[in-house]
């Protein structure tokens, strides 16, 4: 090989490092700042293909995408000082890339360890002027918005990121504490029980109560009832006998004695004691009825 080939080669090879060196690439989901010397000289480029100058600019990337930062579980006391294991996360992203770099270096780790830190202690204060009951369920979504705007403001002047939501995974209470209170819930669900059944045998008691007075009425009433038309029945009968006695005494008398004869002797004895001269043969002894 030549001595103006193993130049021409060189120069290739030079010119190759300088474009490598010279040339750099920003991806949609990245962001990145350029230095000079290590200071900031452009704290947003935009995606693309970009040049620096080799040697002198350095040009750092980070991801510009929202991302996570899940806070360790923690033990806070409520207002009533119940302790209560709290494990959260945030989404951030970068707001502002010049304060991003000189606060953390563009170091993920230290932004989500800082963060941990800030939503942690925010949790706590919030958590402590609330009751168990209100950091679960009652003032939940107002304690997070909250949490949020105060991690934000912080997090913008600090650090440079932007707090988009901080949420609550998960609220358990310790095991000691947890033990406590699942018997006091459960003595708590019996005194109510026994309270419910207590009320519910009462309004059972009322109801037969008044179903046995409502019985005995209406059979009173009915026994009523059947007295006066038992009574309005005999009343009739007797009318009914005595206008049949006052038109023929005689044939009534006899159609009595018929029917005496009839109810006696249809029983199964065959024996009849009575005295020879009773009336019960008055029209036995004589059709005609006489004495």
């Amino acid at each position: 090989m030549s001595g103006r080939s193993v130049v021409l080669l060189l120069l290739v090879l030079v010119g190759v490092l300088i474009a490598s060196q010279s040339l750099y690439v920003i991806k949609e989901t990245e962001r990145g700042v350029l230095l000079q010397f290590g200071e900031v000289v452009n704290p947003n480029i935009q995606p693309g293909l970009h040049v620096k100058i080799p040697f002198v600019n350095n040009v750092r990337k980070f991801d510009g995408r929202i991302l996570t930062v899940d806070s360790p579980s923690e033990r806070f006391f409520t207002q009533e000082k119940k302790a209560l294991i709290v494990d959260s996360f945030a989404k951030f992203r970068v707001s502002d890339t010049s304060k991003f770099y000189t606060s953390t270096n563009f170091e993920e780790a230290r932004v989500r360890g800082l963060l941990a830190q800030r939503i942690n202690n925010g949790l706590r204060n919030q958590v402590g002027v609330r009751t168990i009951q209100e950091v679960v369920s009652g003032e939940r979504d107002e304690l997070m918005e909250v949490l949020t705007k105060e991690i934000d403001v912080m997090a913008r002047e600090e650090l440079g990121v932007e707090i988009i939501d901080v949420r609550v995974k998960q609220i358990d209470l310790p095991k000691d504490v947890s033990e406590s209170v699942y018997r006091r819930m459960n003595a708590e669900r019996e005194k109510e029980a026994r309270e419910l059944r207590s009320q519910g045998q009462e309004l059972a008691e009322g109801i037969r109560a008044a179903a046995d007075r409502e019985v005995t009425v209406i059979r009173a009433n009915a026994y009523r009832d059947a007295e006066l038309i038992r009574g309005e029945g005999d009343a009739q009968a007797t009318a009914i006998y005595a206008n049949a006695f006052d038109q023929d005494s005689e044939f009534y008398s006899f159609t009595r004695s018929l029917r005496a004869y009839r109810e006696a002797f249809q029983g199964s004895g065959d024996i009849l004691l009575l005295q020879p001269d009773s009336e019960f043969f008055r029209y036995l002894k004589d059709p005609q009825g006489g004495d």
